[in-house]
């Protein structure tokens, strides 16, 4: 259970808990673009910023939240623009630089001027978006299961192709997104119903569709490689923390990064895959507390 008695296994009762916020236009679009995104906690230890990538939301660090709360942080829980139950409509973009836009004015307006953060897949991306160029707002890095350098997935990237994919019916999205949640699990039993349903649910409509395949279509790796003579910059604290039987995000690209980031550590989570949070949650929580508990960043 979350705090105030909230279910954390349950989709519906996740989504209930997100707040919502309007960004004014030319704050991240040219027009005012709504976010939703959980923020629970007291922040007696700091907060904690956790982003997703594609094709999840918020919702992919349901079993991770509760216990960051327990631990006394902060946790603020977006979804990306396009992605979850955030602002889907077709009007504007979503890169990896829009993305770090969102957060970058989000927390703005929550007046956060300093935070943990941790990113996963593509938002993995856009964490080392912000440490390299917003490296204020950054206290300490996590990286995990990252996109980076030019490896992507053949398959969110065919998602990209909507002359391709508009025609097909919303049924062919959801079995491919279910072989996607199964390719990316090492424990078999961890492909729960609830979490199958919950990852799924945003992109079941065709409006959902259409948002996933515009997600899928900002998938750019110039925007990561534009990143690679930079890591070294980085100044942040870093942990960098790795599901080793990933099939699309390489351990060897994880300890890359952390032999490019001065001073990154590389931890590996055996037995784990790409969806690390929901593949072995304790001890992807029990590394980044110890992390964030070592010290001051």
């Amino acid at each position: 259970m979350g705090s105030d008695g909230i279910d954390w296994q349950s989709w519906q009762s996740f989504k209930a808990a997100q707040k919502e916020i309007i960004l004014p236009g030319g704050a991240v679009a040219h027009i005012p673009v709504t976010i939703r995104y959980i923020d629970e906690g007291t922040a007696q230890r700091g907060t904690v910023l956790l982003m997703h990538g594609i094709p999840t939301w918020g919702y992919l660090y349901h079993a991770v939240i509760p216990p960051l709360l327990a631990a006394r942080y902060r946790v603020i829980a977006p979804d990306f623009l396009g992605h979850g139950w955030s602002d889907r409509r077709d009007r504007f973009d979503r890169s990896f630089q829009d993305q770090a836009r969102m957060i970058g004015a989000l927390l703005s307006a929550l007046k956060l001027p300093r935070v943990d953060v941790v990113g996963h897949d593509t938002g993995g991306a856009v964490a080392l978006m912000l440490a390299i160029e917003r490296a204020p707002l950054v206290n300490r890095l996590v990286i995990t299961n990252a996109v980076c350098y030019d490896r992507f997935d053949d398959d969110m990237l065919d998602f990209g192709h909507p002359l391709r994919w508009q025609p097909r019916p919303v049924s062919d999205l959801i079995a491919a997104l279910e072989e996607s949640l199964a390719a990316g699990l090492a424990n078999p039993d961890r492909l729960t119903p609830a979490f199958r349903e919950g990852i799924i649910a945003p992109w079941a409509s065709e409006a959902g569709k259409l948002s996933l395949l515009r997600n899928a279509s900002a998938l750019n790796a110039n925007q990561t490689m534009a990143l690679v003579d930079r890591h070294g910059t980085i100044t942040a604290p870093t942990l960098v923390l790795w599901g080793m039987a990933d099939p699309w995000q390489r351990p060897e690209d994880g300890a890359r990064l952390a032999r490019e980031i001065p001073g990154a550590r590389f931890q590996a989570i055996n037995r784990a895959s790409h969806w690390v949070q929901q593949d072995a949650p304790e001890a992807f929580t029990a590394a980044v507390l110890a992390f964030l508990n070592d010290g001051p960043g």
